[in-house]
């Protein structure tokens, strides 16, 4: 299956550390070599870089690593195909707008009967039952709201249709409009935040070490979510199955 990368941060971080352990299990120490894509929020923006490639061997990935893009958001993805060919259209993240916001999602997992889900308008534009379960949802929330409601009623309406979801099969998923970041669990997620006192991380996947006492300010507050722990020497919360989490500004707000 796919593995999945996010981060919340109350200031514009990179993400350059997380995404170099999570790039070597893109074909070189992991199977998911399938292709990768990378979502950065920048105010109601975002920008999106995507390959076929496998992360590990990728140009683009490289860029990505080497080129320290600042967000307080960011969904990642290294996808090992089940559903759907090795293309393009069909490598995550995928972005749609709705009420105004654009909406970024990433999932792992296997699902079954996706061919019928009811997407409405909201037309999958590759092959994978992951891109039927966004449109699915977003499909669900249009139709629920006219408007975007408060953020406890539409995340307690978000796992309402995450755990129907997850009756189709194996369905883990990152979800954001650009200020918040919602993970739902059905086998492997996990996450940390960092903040002060800063200390040493070491990637578990590669041999970099990082002091982030050296790049950090005492208020900073950034979360990672991943499927993985991604590091050896820190303490990593998994979330639990069924259980859905909520992030803004790098502080959980909702579990």
């Amino acid at each position: 299956m796919c593995e999945l990368l996010g981060m919340s941060a109350n200031v514009p971080t990179d993400i350059c550390f997380s995404f170099t352990g999570l790039v070597k299990r893109g074909g070189e120490r992991g199977p998911h070599r399938d292709g990768w894509g990378i979502t950065f929020y920048e105010g109601k923006g975002c920008r999106t870089f995507k390959d076929a490639l496998p992360s590990s061997y990728s140009p683009i990935a490289k860029m990505i690593q080497d080129y320290p893009i600042k967000s307080q958001v960011i969904i990642a993805h290294i996808r090992q195909a089940n559903r759907g060919g090795i293309s393009l259209e069909n490598t995550h993240p995928f972005t749609r707008e709705l009420w105004g916001r654009y909406w970024t999602f990433a999932h792992n997992g296997q699902l079954t009967d996706y061919a019928q889900l009811d997407t409405g308008f909201f037309y999958p534009v590759g092959q994978t039952d992951s891109e039927y379960a966004f449109c699915f949802l977003l499909n669900q929330l249009y139709h629920r709201y006219h408007t975007m409601p408060a953020w406890r009623e539409l995340s307690a309406e978000i796992k309402k249709q995450a755990a129907q979801l997850a009756e189709k099969g194996v369905f883990n998923m990152l979800l954001s409009d650009g200020e918040y970041i919602i993970a739902y669990c059905a086998t492997h997620l996990h996450w940390i935040t960092r903040k002060a006192p800063f200390g040493q991380a070491k990637l578990l996947d590669e041999d970099i070490d990082i002091d982030f006492y050296q790049h950090t300010t005492p208020s900073d507050i950034v979360t990672i979510i991943a499927t993985q722990p991604l590091t050896v020497n820190e303490q990593w919360y998994k979330i639990e199955p069924g259980q859905l989490v909520v992030f803004r500004y790098g502080e959980l707000i909702c579990d």
